[in-house]
This record gives structure tokens, sequence and C-alpha cells, in this order.
């Protein structure tokens, strides 16, 4: 525990409209900032791999693609399970994801299942499955539904 309070709200607070106002297009934003986040990362990475790999004389440069996929999951998971719950395009645009139930921040679990799920629908649909937000109110996404994930406006404090 970091030695804050987690308030579990009354399930009437999740009806609170201003809760998602604009939470559909501040996403869009705030992963398309992401994605620039990610992209300098793996390029980081890739060339850190590099110079490790030839140091190693080739023995780690089979490695440098799988540490390279594996930035935009560690960049996403990362920063959702932090007591900001938001990542760096989040924070951006004002919104954070929070627990569907108790308004707290993901846990672990909840941001794995969240990352990959949004990864592997938006690759199998062609982005497709976002339209689904605009079609509840809570302005939930495939992703948001399988993690128990909600993704709220941080100026409304649930």
């Amino acid at each position: 525990m970091n030695g804050s309070v987690t308030i579990i709200p009354p399930p009437a607070a999740f009806d609170d409209p201003s809760l998602y106002q604009g939470t559909t297009s501040k996403r869009v934003f705030a992963y398309l900032v992401d994605v620039v986040v990610v992209c300098l990362a793996g390029a980081a990475v890739w060339i850190g791999m590099g110079i490790l790999g030839l140091a190693t004389l080739g023995l780690l440069l089979p490695l440098q693609p799988l540490a390279v996929a594996l930035v935009p999951l560690a960049y996403h998971v990362g920063l959702i399970v932090s007591p900001a719950a938001a990542t760096l395009g989040m924070r951006l645009f004002g919104i954070r994801v929070a627990d569907a139930q108790t308004g707290a921040p993901p846990g672990l679990a909840q941001a794995i299942i969240q990352v990959v799920a949004f990864y592997g629908s938006v690759t199998l649909t062609a982005w497709l499955i976002l339209i689904f937000a605009l079609f509840n109110p809570r302005r939930r996404t495939l992703h948001d539904i399988l993690a128990g994930t909600v993704v709220v406006n941080t100026e409304k404090r649930l």
C-alpha cells in the first residue's frame, strides 16, 4: 500500500454522464500521443539491443525483435497500473482508467487483459471494434468490458 485510501463509490456515481463526456475523442488523441512515445521507446530499445547484440558478438541479436515487441505492452500496462492509472497521452488529455466496480486504479491482471485485448481486437477488426464505444453510455470499448475497466475524466473523481 502506498498510504492512499481507495474510496469505493456507490454504484450511482458511475451514472454521472460528466464522467464520460468527451472520453471517446480524448482516447483517440491520447492514443496518438502514446504511439509517438512508444515508437521513440521502441527505437531506443532497438538501438540498445543492437549495441548489446554487437557487444555479445551477435548472441543477443535474436532477442532484439522480441524486446521491441514488448515495449507497447510494458508501456501501457506499467502506466495503467500506476497511481495515476493513465498513460502519458491519457494524462495529457485528462482521462484515466478505473476499475468498473470500485473506481480504483486497475490491477495488474486487468491492465494486461485490457492491453492484450486492445491490440488483439484492433488488429483483427482493423480498428472497427472501437465503434462499439459509441453505442453504450459509459463509452466502454470491448477491451474495457473484458478487463472490467472504464475510462473516465480525471476532473471528476469517483
